[in-house]
């Protein structure tokens, strides 16, 4: 849809909406609440380190529903929009839960252990064959200050300096 098109529908719904007025289709017994037993939790987001407020909505141990936490001290009721969106993101159909390798063009589980080793050595072969330079290493803006300290520490370690916080790119 161009943006011209998209101005003027938007004008037009405007427009309808102040003539006609807004009615209320949704009648009381639909307002009900459709997770019942449900109990909300006072959480933070775990997107950034900055630590905004969420109320989570849990039932049987499940997230269902977020609001913003409107009297928490950081992000005063609001939200960023990766934020508003983490409910999405827990609750995807693509979300990895556990390791996979591809194997034949099709993806197998495999553990945290051989996932840990063959990337551990592909790593190492990679710095033996072209050196410590040849790798980048990217921070995290879920970093707090103590996680981005030991992840400098490791990219010292490994031999490099080539190391940058994923927020510039």
């Amino acid at each position: 849809m161009q943006r011209r098109s998209f101005l003027k529908l938007a004008g037009l719904a405007g427009a309808s909406s102040a003539a006609f007025g807004a009615s209320n289709v949704v009648s009381e017994d639909k307002v009900k609440n459709p997770y019942p037993n449900s109990k909300m939790v006072r959480t933070i987001c775990t997107i950034c380190s900055a630590g905004c407020g969420i109320e989570a909505e849990v039932q049987n141990g499940v997230w269902v529903r977020q609001n913003n936490a409107i009297d928490h001290p950081i992000s005063q009721g609001s939200h960023c929009c990766k934020g508003i969106d983490q409910i999405d993101l827990i609750k995807s159909k693509c979300r990895v839960k556990y390791p996979l390798k591809r194997v034949n063009g099709k993806w197998e589980r495999i553990s945290w252990e051989q996932a840990v080793n063959e990337i551990g050595d592909k790593m190492l072969k990679i710095r033996e064959e072209s050196g410590p330079d040849s790798v980048v290493f990217l921070g995290s803006a879920k970093f707090n200050n103590q996680q981005a300290y030991y992840f400098r520490k490791f990219a010292a370690f490994w031999g490099t300096n080539s190391i940058d916080h994923v927020a510039r790119i």
